[in-house]
């Protein structure tokens, strides 16, 4: 198989030189778009998950020595949860080669969190198959950088962290209430009000009410930290 330039282009980015590009096209390939002929990438993505996961656990055990489990699984967490995918996926801009239908592309797919998220671990597997562990262990380390390094700082999820600031200071745990829903049934884009009970508030919007919440509640932690709030 013959991968098209901008695959190719992607595939340089990943640091990975496919000897079965079929795989890559595959990872990249969402339900949506899929036929009996041109099968997506969800299978891709559970063995992506799992492979993605076993990198994080080793390269934790190898950057902190002395941390104990309590520690190190909010770290994994931080690290293998569907934002940081997406991040990374934004990171070698996978949302340019992603193959969809129709009616993903005009509702913003190549941007939604959670398509981008699996599309990553896909690709993870992809490479994977074809170049084996080694070859998917490098690309994982190349692409996430430095957050193993810094994920002390992402451990906590904001959601969590916020209600710890709140409840270390007496308050009740803070509330959440949708404010606006948007967008059709197949891509929503939800409008989230996290507020406190002494009154600090903060909205965000994304394409699910989880990470809406927890960007309000990041934004919200953000003043709070700064002396704003």
């Amino acid at each position: 198989m013959r991968l098209s330039s901008d695959i190719r282009a992607f595939a340089t980015r990943l640091g990975h030189e496919f000897q079965r590009p079929e795989l890559l096209v595959r990872a990249l390939t969402h339900p949506s778009i899929s036929s009996p002929t041109r099968p997506d990438n969800q299978r891709l993505e559970f063995l992506g998950d799992r492979v993605l996961g076993l990198v994080m656990a080793e390269a934790l055990l190898s950057a902190d020595e002395d941390a104990t489990e309590g520690q190190l699984a909010p770290r994994f967490n931080a690290l293998v949860r569907k934002e940081t995918c997406a991040d990374m996926a934004r990171r070698v801009d996978l949302g340019a080669v992603l193959k969809l239908g129709r009616s993903e592309m005009l509702s913003g797919g190549r941007r939604k969190e959670a398509l981008l998220g699996d599309a990553m671990e896909a690709v993870i597997a992809a490479i994977y198959l074809d170049g084996g562990f080694e070859a998917a262990r490098d690309a994982i380390l190349r692409i996430w950088g430095g957050r193993i390094a810094t994920v002390e700082a992402d451990a906590r999820d904001p959601k969590t962290a916020l209600q710890e600031w709140a409840q270390g200071r007496g308050q009740k745990p803070p509330t959440y209430t949708e404010i606006a829903r948007e967008g059709p049934d197949h891509g929503p884009v939800f409008t989230i009000e996290v507020q406190l009970e002494s009154g600090q508030k903060a909205q965000a919007r994304a394409g699910s009410k989880r990470a809406a919440e927890m960007t309000a509640a990041a934004a919200l932690l953000k003043e709070l930290e700064a002396g704003n709030g």
